[in-house]
C-alpha cells in the first residue's frame, strides 16, 4: 500500500493521487517507486479525502511547520481531497501548507480553482520545466492544448491572491532554455528557482 504521507529531506509531503494530466519526459515516477521514507507512492487505489484528513490527523509532525502537496500524482486532479486536507492541516495541524503543481488546475477543473486554493495554500511552486510552447508540449506532454500559456495564466492569477509564487525548473534544461525561463521570470515577477535533477 502507497503512503500517503512521507519524509523528504525536510519536510512531509501528501501524496493524495496518482492521477496526472502530463506525462513530462524526466518524471520520477518513470524512474522509481518511491522517494523519501516512502518505498512506494503508488496507490492501487486514490485515497479518499476522509482516508487522507485521517492520515494528517494521525501523523506526528513535531519539529515540521510544512506539509507540502506533491506526490506521484497533479494534487489538482483530487482538487476537494486537497481542499479538505489543506483546510485540516492549518486549521487543526497549524502547518503552513504549500502546493507543487504543473499549473494545470484551471483547465483540469473547468474553472479558475486560484480563489479555492488562497484560502487554504500558503505557498505554490509551480513546474516551468520550459520556456516556450513548443518546448513545454514536448518535454511536458500535457494532456491540454497549449499548456504553457494555461500554466503561465495559473501562475499569475496565483501571484495575485496567494503569498509566495515560484517557477521550478530542472537542471537539465538546456542552458539557453534556462536563461530564456530566467527572462520569463522577469517579465511575470514571478520568481524562479532552479533545481537540481537526482
Amino acid at each position: 500500500m502507497a503512503d500517503i504521507l512521507y519524509k523528504y529531506k525536510d519536510s512531509v509531503y501528501a501524496n493524495i493521487t496518482n492521477k496526472c494530466n502530463c506525462s513530462c519526459t524526466f518524471c520520477i515516477r518513470s524512474q522509481k517507486d518511491g522517494i523519501g521514507s516512502a518505498d512506494t507512492l503508488w496507490h492501487e487505489t486514490n485515497p479518499t479525502k476522509e482516508e487522507v484528513v485521517e492520515a494528517i490527523r494521525n501523523y506526528d509532525f513535531d519539529g515540521f511547520e510544512e506539509l507540502v502537496f506533491c506526490g506521484y500524482g497533479e494534487p489538482t486532479c483530487a482538487l476537494d481531497t486537497l481542499l479538505l486536507a489543506a483546510k485540516v492541516a492549518k486549521e487543526e495541524k497549524h502547518l503552513k501548507t504549500r502546493l507543487n503543481t504543473n499549473g494545470l488546475g484551471n483547465e483540469e477543473n473547468g474553472r479558475n480553482i486560484v480563489p479555492e486554493l488562497s484560502k487554504v495554500i500558503d505557498s505554490v511552486s509551480i513546474s516551468l520545466n520550459a520556456p516556450d510552447t513548443a518546448r513545454y508540449q514536448e518535454v511536458t506532454r500535457p494532456r491540454f492544448d497549449d499548456g504553457f500559456s494555461k500554466m503561465v495564466d495559473f501562475a499569475t492569477k496565483c501571484k495575485g491572491q496567494i503569498g509566495e509564487v515560484k517557477w521550478s525548473i530542472v537542471d537539465v534544461l538546456p542552458e539557453t532554455d534556462i536563461e530564456k525561463c530566467r527572462q520569463l521570470s522577469d517579465q511575470t515577477g514571478i520568481q524562479l528557482r532552479i533545481r537540481h535533477f537526482t
